[in-house]
């Protein structure tokens, strides 16, 4: 199962104490993923869908416990060709369906219908605890999320500009900032830091995968700052190994055109040192000076044979 599926398996199951915060989810998830027409008695019929069965389990925990309403035995499963199924189950006038639609406050239209709502009542959302459940709802119908291992991404499709403004207040309430996007015909809102991505789940309460995601985060650090590490390293003797190779090739240049005994005395140390030692660090050959000198005035040695071995070259050319 994927790390987004973990979430929602896990966010299926948690369910809130409170009874307005399971009427905030339910009317998430309803509003995401339902839709209502008129039955044979032109009576209101509702039909919630959705591809993935933790969306159904939840709304049957949530229709159980906050209405007494049994569901289990409605479920069907539709099959496309071509395209994924998808899960369904209907709730009649009979068992229901308009004593739900009330509690979540679907408006009737002009003909006395109740009819479909692009965003969830303002009323059942004022406070905090009914938006990270409303929150809860968005993410098992309509949310996923990449790989954490590979990159921090998170998003919720929105099927409308509405329902997208909706979320971004909830997550910008939560200081949770979040971005929307025109993809297709669809308004996505998504999360790109990763740091965000983990007070979102502990805002809609997936700790579990909080800690998951927490843990492949540090493995992730750790790993970034050792291939840094590796990498810095490389770079630093890569520029050793070159800068040895140069100052080598002006000595043997010196000792091939003036001699390395016509060398100052400091110089002519240095010149032999480094010919007899071609991979030691400038430290190294510091202290094999006699007597022994810092790094920079070995350095600055060194530098003097180039500039002897610049003259030696112009002087040919």
């Amino acid at each position: 199962m994927s790390f987004s599926g973990e979430v929602k398996e896990e966010l299926a199951k948690h369910v809130s104490q409170a009874r307005h915060c399971q009427i905030a989810e339910l009317a998430m998830i309803l509003v995401c993923c339902a839709g209502v027409r008129k039955d044979e008695k032109n009576a209101p019929e509702l039909q919630i869908h959705a591809e993935n069965n933790a969306v159904l389990r939840k709304c049957f925990t949530l229709l159980k416990k906050t209405f007494n309403i049994n569901t289990d035995a409605f479920e069907t499963y539709i099959e496309q060709q071509g395209k994924a199924g998808y899960y369904q189950f209907s709730l009649t006038k009979e068992q229901g369906a308009e004593r739900v639609l009330t509690a979540v406050k679907w408006e009737k239209d002009e003909s006395g219908f109740l009819e479909h709502q692009e965003t969830v009542s303002p009323l059942l959302i004022k406070n905090g605890c009914c938006r990270r459940a409303a929150l809860r709802g968005a993410y098992l119908t309509i949310g996923s999320m990449s790989n954490p291992q590979r990159s921090y991404h998170l998003e919720f499709v929105c099927t409308s500009e509405k329902q997208a403004e909706q979320l971004c207040m909830i997550l910008n309430g939560f200081e949770v900032e979040a971005k929307t996007i025109m993809r297709k015909k669809y308004e996505v809102v998504y999360v790109k830091e990763g740091a965000a991505i983990v007070d979102l789940l502990n805002i809609m309460e997936a700790h579990v995968s909080l800690m998951n995601l927490e843990n492949l985060r540090i493995l992730k650090d750790i790993s970034n700052t050792v291939n840094r590490r590796v990498n810095c390293e490389a770079a630093n003797i890569a520029k050793t190994v070159n800068a040895a190779t140069r100052q080598v090739e002006d000595i043997e240049l010196i000792k091939e055109k003036k001699g390395i005994s016509a060398l100052p005395e400091n110089l002519r140390q240095a010149a032999n040192l480094r010919l007899e030692y071609p991979e030691a660090a400038l430290s190294e050959l510091a202290q094999m000076m006699d007597p022994p000198i810092g790094k920079s005035g070995m350095n600055h040695r060194l530098r003097k044979l180039s500039e002897i071995a610049e003259e030696l070259r112009g002087r040919k050319s």
